[in-house]
């Protein structure tokens, strides 16, 4: 239950946050990390019980029928994980109450850092792989909408991360299918507690290759790392959140969670020492080569995660435990430097280290934790990055089945080390160090500001003589990692060992090279690596192009010939289905001549419309035919389906009049050259789609799946309406995502009703063709009415025909007739709670809180339960998933007659417009001008129809 109320409680806070925003300014990220403080007690408290190897578990059905469940387990690894993600979670809302200014504080950047805590929480929690692959998109959201942030700036960087990670993404998620497949299971326990279940299988290999992807692509490994150096430009909250904790820590954690399946095999320990290795390599020559204090965090960032994923893929106890103790020191370090340059960025304005120097003067306590923080990350001792980096050491010694392995390892992550040191104290020097520069009115940031980068300094300085502290965190994580393996016991003084010795040679390699700074510079200036990110956005240039190129004959025709396309596939389908079709049973034939001639009706209808060239005889002759199909569908007994059909109709109608309204009344004569291939290809879609209703229907019994829900229906849920029981209840997963899709499209057409100001186009004044007493007369009376009857249907759709979908027809069609009766006026006063966007939050809210209650009881998504002293009404959670089935079609609906009704001229304007603008003859057939100016009147003309645009 504790680990269900971490989540929800992280969620909750998540959802007030704007609100807070609004209410308390920036103040309000004090309360948002109170929270994060509250959730990290709540998990402070399951520490010792983890420790002891007591795991904390939480689990509920959550797709029955597939065998996947909500299942989260609070383990040594998780425990890790999520104390890193809260802790330095408080840190950094803590510093965005300074950071931001009250309108940032009300936007979504502290609700997303929440979400974000939240998500990754949920990640290293998920005891369910499919838990795990949607938490794992989540942070990819999460991360890019936070990158976005920046505005314009962020736009290639935002893309490039958002590509990258999705695509690594898609490989986590091919390798949970992959791995349901061959061990017929989702739990995370039970394949960690036996991987012989995977490791026996032919997939075992392309499993690890796609974890490999997934993490390379999620911790900006080689080749995926431009995307992690482009996010800096993301505010820095999000860039110490991001680089510490969250995002990058996904990918570490993937592959220290399947370290007891894959770790010892010789393939996986070599592409990810080989890999890791060349990373952190490549990232720390990067960093020294910047002056821009963030970006030379951010190829540090690069540079250290490729440190992690090599010690994770080493495999042993000492180096699993070497990754997940250097995991808590990067998170405090990079947090507090990120923070700090935050803080050098505000004060001055600059982050680049050739106009910042001396700043020590004025900042002194500010250059005293980043002095600390840089030191750690360069591994001075006793700082906790110093004991973090000599286990690393450690565990790289143990590399490899071959004896020449280790030393090649440790070398490679001495030198790395030894670049890192170099540009730690670059950091430190470059904006503290040296002669003061003139900076006037500089001064220390208030101690709020300077607070969580100060505390998380602090720790970094404790925690390196007392590691012993994180000593059973660490056992009982690389217990859980590796089980059956004998952790190692982490502590400061080992004697003198190999890898103190390695130390050593680091600081005296790291200090010469700092000290020949000036000279190491040139050098790296003077060298021009090849651009990651110029290779991605020439990569996605390329591929842009490739679109261009397959899709060029789709556009070429317009409209008509892509739907002549589709058709003939159509035909074409249907033709191969007609050779390999057998013999068919025997058909039952109606003989209601009723319906036989309303048949015949249609049929007549259809080609009326075919021949008309009016524009609104042909909407109103297509709307016939619909009516004719729903007077059918009744005399064949689908009530429902015909009452829908028909204000489906009705709706659809009023829609096309409003978009024809700036249209020619008369459709273009066309040839027969080419009327006669639309001719044939009409016929012969036509007797396609035919010959498969022919085929498919009235040629069987009720089936035995009907037959069952027809008996089950009611003692399942209750309603005798068996269409609304199987929209509502047995498909309400459904219905649920296709009225989001509904939604979708109707946030769409209001932004497309709008102008490049975000205001509604349109021409000013009032509406003459709508203007018609009898229709605004009409309204009054009928609009009250057509209230009360959507009521009704809704309420009754449970039990007799009716439900929220044709409920909100009905009101979406008194939308309708309200809008063509008082023109354009009503729609600028157009009520609050009719407003598409406003609908559609609530239908998406109220459909999703129904569905989701059941859980909360250990049932199922969208399981129907009884509410309390309500349910005595006859008010059933049906009944409320129902309304927000309506609230989201009556969106689209308001979105579609608001929104297509958007700037399009008067009705019967559009052909004296086009009059208009032809130049004016006079007698002799000149172009001439109306008032004897010498001047032909085309700017008068031109005036007169811009004002009407």
């Amino acid at each position: 239950m504790a680990l269900v109320v971490l989540l929800g409680g992280l969620v909750a806070l998540a959802a007030a946050a704007p609100l807070l925003g609004r209410a308390l300014g920036r103040t309000s990220c004090l309360v948002l990390a109170g929270g994060l403080a509250a959730a990290t007690a709540l998990v402070a408290a399951l520490v010792p019980g983890v420790v002891a190897g007591r795991d904390v578990v939480a689990s509920t059905p959550w797709l029955p029928s597939l065998g996947v469940d909500a299942a989260l387990r609070l383990d040594g690894v998780a425990l890790v994980f999520v104390l890193v993600a809260l802790v330095v979670g408080v840190l950094v809302l803590a510093y965005c109450a300074r950071y931001l200014d009250d309108a940032e504080a009300a936007g979504p950047v502290p609700a997303v850092l929440v979400l974000f805590a939240a998500a990754m929480c949920g990640l290293v929690m998920a005891d369910d792989l499919v838990l795990l692959y949607v938490c794992w998109e989540i942070t990819t959201v999460c991360s890019f909408v936070l990158v976005s942030t920046a505005g314009a700036p962020a736009t290639a960087p935002g893309r490039q991360a958002l590509v990258v990670t999705v695509a690594g993404g898609l490989a986590l998620l091919l390798a949970v299918v992959l791995v349901v497949v061959a061990t017929g299971s989702t739990s995370v326990h039970a394949l960690v507690s036996d991987p012989d279940r995977l490791l026996s299988s032919p997939l075992a290999g392309p499993v690890a290759a796609l974890v490999v992807v997934a993490a390379a692509t999620k911790s900006a490994q080689l080749p995926f790392q431009a995307w992690l150096p482009g996010a800096m430009v993301a505010m820095t909250p999000v860039s110490a959140y991001l680089h510490a904790a969250t995002m990058v820590k996904a990918g570490v954690y993937l592959l220290v969670r399947t370290s007891a399946v894959f770790a010892g095999q010789p393939a996986w320990t070599a592409v990810l020492v080989s890999l890791g290795l060349t990373t952190a390599l490549v990232g720390a020559v990067l960093a020294l080569r910047e002056h821009d204090l963030k970006g030379v965090l951010a190829y540090s960032t690069v540079s250290q995660l490729g440190l992690l994923v090599a010690a994770v893929g080493v495999g042993t106890p000492e180096a699993l435990a070497a990754a997940l103790l250097h995991t808590v020191a990067h998170a405090l370090f990079k947090a507090t430097l990120f923070m700090l340059v935050g803080i050098v960025d505000h004060e001055t304005g600059s982050r680049d280290v050739r106009d910042l120097a001396g700043l020590r003067r004025v900042m002194p306590w500010t250059a005293a934790a980043t002095g600390v923080a840089a030191l750690s990350l360069g591994g001075v001792p006793p700082l906790l990055g110093f004991v973090s980096k000599e286990y690393l050491y450690e565990g790289f010694l143990t590399a490899g089945p071959a004896a020449w392995a280790g030393p090649v390892a440790v070398g490679v992550a001495v030198l790395a080390s030894t670049l890192t040191l170099a540009y730690a104290a670059r950091v430190a020097h470059g904006a503290f160090g040296g002669e003061e520069l003139s900076h006037p009115g500089l001064h220390e940031p208030s101690p709020l500001f300077l607070a969580p980068g100060a505390v998380a300094a602090l720790a970094c300085a404790v925690l390196g003589p007392a590691v012993s502290w994180l000593s059973p965190l660490v056992e009982a994580a690389t217990s859980a990692a590796l089980p059956g393996e004998e952790a190692p016991e982490v502590y400061l003084w080992h004697g003198v060992t190999p890898q103190l010795v390695l130390s050593g040679v680091t600081l005296a390699l790291g200090a010469l090279l700092f000290v020949r700074r000036d000279a190491v510079d040139r050098v790296l200036q003077a060298w021009s690596p090849p651009s990651a990110s110029a290779a991605f956005e020439r990569g996605h240039a390329g591929l842009l192009r490739l679109g261009e190129v397959v899709g060029r004959p789709d556009r070429a025709g317009g409209a008509p010939a892509q739907l002549a396309r589709l058709l003939v596939a159509v035909v074409v389908v249907a033709a191969l289905a007609a050779v390999g079709l057998g013999p068919q049973p025997e058909r039952l034939v109606s003989e209601d001549p009723v319906a036989w001639g309303v048949v015949v009706l249609a049929a007549g209808v259809l080609a009326a419309a075919a021949l008309t060239r009016s524009s609104l005889v042909l909407v109103a002759l297509g709307g016939t035919t619909g009516l004719l199909v729903a007077v059918w569908l009744l005399l064949r007994g689908a009530l429902d389906v015909a009452i829908t059909l028909l204000l489906v109709e009705v709706l659809t109608a009023v829609v096309l009049v409003l978009v024809l309204r700036g249209q020619p009344r008369r459709l273009p004569r066309t040839s027969a050259r080419r009327a006669l291939p639309v001719a044939a290809t009409a016929a012969a879609t036509g007797l396609a789609a035919g010959g498969a209703a022919w085929a498919l229907t009235g040629r069987r019994p009720l089936s035995d799946v009907g037959a069952q829900v027809l008996a089950e229906a009611e003692p399942l849920t209750g309603g005798t309406n068996v269409v609304n029981v199987v929209l509502v209840d047995l498909r309400g997963l459904d219905t649920f995502l296709e009225t989001v899709v509904v939604g979708v499209v109707a946030l769409g057409l209001v932004v497309l009703g709008r102008g490049p100001a975000g205001r509604r186009t349109g021409p000013p004044g009032p509406d003459p063709v709508t203007e018609d007493l009898v229709l605004r007369v009409g309204t009054r009376l009928l609009a009250p009415l057509m209230v009360v009857l959507g009521a009704y249907l809704l309420w009754r759709g449970h039990d007799e025909p009716g439900g929220g979908f044709i409920a909100a027809l009905v009101l979406g069609t008194a939308v309708a007739l309200g809008h063509l009766a008082g023109g354009r006026a009503p729609f600028a006063r157009t009520p609050r709670a009719l407003r598409p966007s406003l609908l559609v939050g609530g239908g998406l809210l109220v459909a999703l809180g129904t569905g989701l209650v059941p859980l909360l009881g250990g049932g199922a998504l969208l399981a129907p339960f009884d509410l309390p002293l309500l349910g005595a009404l006859g008010v059933t959670s049906a009944l409320v998933f129902d309304v927000g089935v309506l609230l989201l079609v009556l969106g689209l609906a308001v979105a579609a007659v608001h929104s297509l009704d958007a700037g399009v001229p008067d009705a019967g304007r559009a052909d004296e417009q086009r009059r208009a603008t032809r130049p004016h003859r006079d007698a002799d057939g000149e172009a001439g001008d109306d008032d004897g100016d010498g001047e032909r009147d085309d700017a008068r003309v031109r005036g007169t129809a811009g004002g009407r645009r």
